[in-house]
């Protein structure tokens, strides 16, 4: 049987309510607030200088201003994130066998959770707040790091922007949650 969710109700072949399924109707709210599973910090790189290569390291402190140690700006671009289970997309659609995520010039990698859901959202990395502000487009250089098509490549996938809620320290395999209240 197929049934179709919608914040109007359940409707599928010969169903009238969910809730003769004993599905409640819920709001849009309450199901996008939900994720299965929370997820966990993967890789964390730090751009020392505009046009430096990335350097993977094995922790960061998370300032008001973003990274410590990284030349990014403060403010809604502090922090750039990608999903993890996107570098493998990338990779294929730049026709290539891997991508280093250091090559994407990304500062965290995050799995388990999707960081598309988040927008505008306070998660918890290991003792630090961000806020996912919007997406991170990539750049021209993206051409010359991937190959030709490589900033098409990165569309839809090139990860997203956070700011600084509440500074700490951050680092591979510290839990990424999505339950935090707005401070």
């Amino acid at each position: 049987m197929f049934i179709f969710c919608s914040n109007l109700g359940v409707t599928g072949l010969g169903v009238e309510s969910g809730a003769r399924y004993g599905m409640g109707m819920e709001s849009i709210a309450t199901l996008t607030a939900r994720h299965a599973k929370d997820g966990s910090l993967d890789w964390i790189g730090l751009r020392p200088a505009r046009l430096a290569p990335v350097e993977g390291v094995a922790r960061a402190d998370v300032t008001q201003t973003g990274l410590s140690g990284d030349h990014g700006r403060p403010g809604k671009r502090a922090v750039t994130l990608i999903q993890a289970e996107h570098l493998p997309v990338i990779a294929a659609l730049a026709g290539l066998s891997h991508v280093d995520p250091a090559t994407l010039r990304r500062n965290l990698v995050i799995s388990g959770i999707n960081l598309g859901a988040l927008r505008g959202r306070h998660i918890r990395i290991g003792a630090a707040v961000l806020r996912i502000t919007g997406p991170c487009a990539p750049c021209s250089r993206m051409e010359r790091a991937l190959g030709p098509g490589g900033c098409n490549a990165m569309r839809g996938h090139g990860g997203w922007c956070a700011e600084v809620v509440a500074p700490g320290i951050i680092a591979p395999g510290d839990r990424v949650s999505a339950d935090v209240p707005a401070t």
